[in-house]
């Protein structure tokens, strides 16, 4: 980890902050390494159980740091290879984590900065945050994942006009088009989304970790294939502590106690 990323653990909740402010959050290297780092970190640690990911300042992360690719373009046909790389990984830690992620997005979030919290499971945004995928606007294609995620979560039609247009998505239209969990006012969004990463972090997460996996697969799989793949998953999760456990809790009539195995 840097300064240009933070990490801190409450209560099962790991916040990873983007951290530079006076550049929006811009992601230059240090943002790649340091939010890398801090994916790795939350996922092979027990104690954490849900994630945030948010920004500092007034900006949730605007994508790429343009000035770092002004020394590529000294070549005529610029090299993006380990940049593009850098935040595939990123997007691979955020898609893939066994862990619920919510994206706080407090205000702006641009290109790879839109793209992350994309990759979220969940997204709480500021009422004035807008989402710009910009990609197009300097001649670009979407990356950081965008085109596996946003069809995903508005549909090829929506997810083309917003990925062709590159026109800012408003905090209402977000809402309104189910690209966002929740809209809640600037001052409250990162208190309310950590509040919902907490009652995550009290369930049973190797069961939520099994369900994204099975609606992923789904995507594409045929009923049967699914269906397969349900059978099998239910078997995994009814050999956890946190399925006996409920079970035992029911036939006590008590609310069950998760902790996360």
């Amino acid at each position: 980890m840097s300064d240009a990323v933070l990490y801190a653990v409450d209560a099962g909740v790991a916040t990873i902050t983007l951290n530079r402010p006076d550049s929006m959050n811009a992601a230059d290297a240090s943002v790649k390494t340091g939010l890398e780092a801090a994916l790795q970190q939350a996922g092979e640690d027990d104690a954490v159980r849900a994630i945030v990911l948010t920004g500092s300042g007034r900006a949730f992360c605007v994508g790429q740091d343009l000035r770092e690719l002004l020394p590529l373009y000294t070549n005529p046909s610029p090299e993006l290879g380990e940049i593009v790389a850098a935040f595939n990984r990123c997007a691979v830690a955020l898609a893939g984590m066994p862990k619920p992620t919510v994206a706080a997005v407090n205000g702006a979030a641009a290109g790879a900065g839109a793209s992350f919290a994309f990759a979220c499971d969940f997204r709480f945004m500021s009422a004035d945050a807008t989402f710009s995928t910009a990609f197009t606007k300097i001649g670009l294609v979407p990356d950081t994942g965008a085109s596996w995620t946003l069809p995903r979560l508005v549909g090829y039609a929506k997810a083309l006009e917003i990925l062709t247009l590159a026109e800012p998505v408003s905090a209402a239209e977000a809402e309104r088009l189910g690209l966002v969990t929740r809209v809640v006012p600037a001052t409250d969004v990162l208190t309310e989304a950590t509040a919902f990463a907490a009652r995550l972090a009290a369930g049973p997460t190797r069961a939520y970790a099994l369900t994204k996996r099975a609606l992923v697969y789904g995507q594409t799989a045929s009923l049967a294939d699914a269906l397969a793949l349900e059978a099998e998953l239910q078997a995994e999760a009814g050999r956890t502590a946190d399925h006996r456990g409920a079970v035992e809790a029911f036939l006590r009539k008590e609310p069950p106690t998760f902790e996360g195995s």
